[in-house]
């Protein structure tokens, strides 16, 4: 069964504690008596920041939008103000920093994107990730040569050899890296292209991000591996 995107649109308005008019959770004052708001149930940085969800973000635009609301959240500005504001002034100060962190960085952008549309990655390590089939040829070359590069470092070879062969075996990881990230950037401008697409559409652009994204994070993780080795012969 598909799991339904997490949308904060489809939650129930709050009540405002001090006048009990209703307030649409993406506001974060409220319209009647304009006092600040707990943060109560969110989950999308982009409507907490009042950003469309798209992936090419103007990141003029973000620092601007952080540094407005960075200011109307300030914990200075509410110091006399009753606990419960304080307490939101707070919250929505430390959820600003994770909001402004995550949609910062394009990769932990998609990451984001792909959670509160039904599609999180998941949490796993390389020891028992499942080998993405695109990367079989490059995951069992890399393992091959690794295992060499240890056998010739307990026969006691020369360290500048076995430096310049991990040099080597890293190279096609980091031209797969850099393949990934180009087509990263297409699938990220191709969702934006499919705002207004049908479900079957926007689904099928999510599903891609996603494989590309655990693609380049097993591909991220190949890259700590050699690094590692390196570290070793150091």
């Amino acid at each position: 069964m598909t799991p339904e995107p997490l949308t904060v649109r489809s939650i129930t308005p709050p009540e405002c504690r001090n006048c009990s008019a209703s307030v649409p959770v993406d506001e974060h004052f409220c319209p009647q008596c304009s006092r600040i708001q707990s943060l109560g149930r969110h989950g999308d940085y982009f409507a907490f920041l009042g950003l469309p969800r798209r992936l090419e973000l103007d990141s003029q635009e973000l620092d601007r939008r952080f540094r407005d609301l960075s200011r109307q959240f300030h914990p200075d500005f509410y110091y006399n103000a009753t606990p419960s504001e304080r307490l939101a002034s707070l919250e929505r100060s430390s959820y600003l920093n994770d909001a402004y962190r995550a949609l910062k960085q394009p990769v932990s952008r998609i990451e984001h994107l792909l959670s509160i549309e039904g599609l999180p990655l998941g949490t796993s390590d390389q020891g028992n990730a499942k080998v993405p089939p695109s990367l079989l040829e490059e995951v069992f070359a890399l393992n091959e040569e690794l295992d060499e590069i240890r056998d010739a470092r307990e026969s006691g070879a020369d360290p500048s050899v076995l430096a310049e062969r991990l040099a080597a075996a890293r190279r096609p990881i980091e031209a797969k890296r850099d393949e990934h990230e180009r087509a990263l950037a297409e699938a990220s401008a191709q969702w934006d292209r499919e705002a207004s697409a049908g479900a079957a559409e926007r689904r099928a652009a999510l599903e891609t991000l996603r494989q590309l994204l655990l693609e380049r994070n097993y591909i991220v993780n190949l890259l700590a591996t050699i690094e590692r080795e390196a570290a070793a012969h150091g």
